[in-house]
């Protein structure tokens, strides 16, 4: 059994939640959220938001704080062999209490086929009666996902720039 190694990153102002399924062998590796090179999840946001990439883990916490965003994975523990999404099973879903407790977040988002299927199966209801809103699926930011284009991503992703500017999607 793998266990989810990061707290989730949000604070007070934040008002978007994205949620990944669990972290990638390359990010458990480095010790925080989507640092393999070849996920295009920093570059996608940054591109949205019209900003830089951040660079270094500081640097990314700053940018996710900066424009509202929490970061977290819908898995908790899980038994997955690599970081095939496929392979997960025996899946412990997160509990987000902290989170909605500590946030306003007005919208989930899952990163990913995998992210929404945890997300429907074993946080709907938590999600719901925090925000009044289901999970809206995104397409996976991985580099598995190599039939999405990153500039097909972005403009997938756009959705997100309407829910922090509090648009309703």
């Amino acid at each position: 059994m793998q266990t989810h190694p990061f707290k989730p990153i949000f604070d007070q102002n934040s008002k978007i939640l994205i949620l990944g399924s669990f972290p990638s062998v390359v990010s458990r590796k480095f010790g925080f959220y989507y640092t393999n090179p070849q996920n295009r999840f920093w570059r996608v946001l940054a591109q949205i938001l019209n900003v830089p990439p951040p660079a270094s883990t500081e640097e990314k916490i700053k940018f996710l704080l900066a424009h509202g965003i929490a970061i977290y994975d819908a898995a908790i523990c899980c038994e997955i062999k690599g970081s095939s999404d496929a392979k997960m099973t025996a899946v412990v879903p997160a509990n987000l209490k902290s989170i909605f407790g500590g946030a306003r977040i007005a919208q989930v988002f899952a990163n990913g086929g995998k992210a929404h299927e945890i997300c429907e199966k074993y946080l709907k209801t938590q999600i719901l009666n925090a925000t009044g809103k289901g999970p809206v699926k995104l397409p996976s930011t991985s580099p598995a996902n190599a039939n999405f284009s990153f500039e097909r991503l972005v403009r997938e992703w756009m959705v997100v720039t309407n829910a922090l500017k509090g648009i309703e999607i």
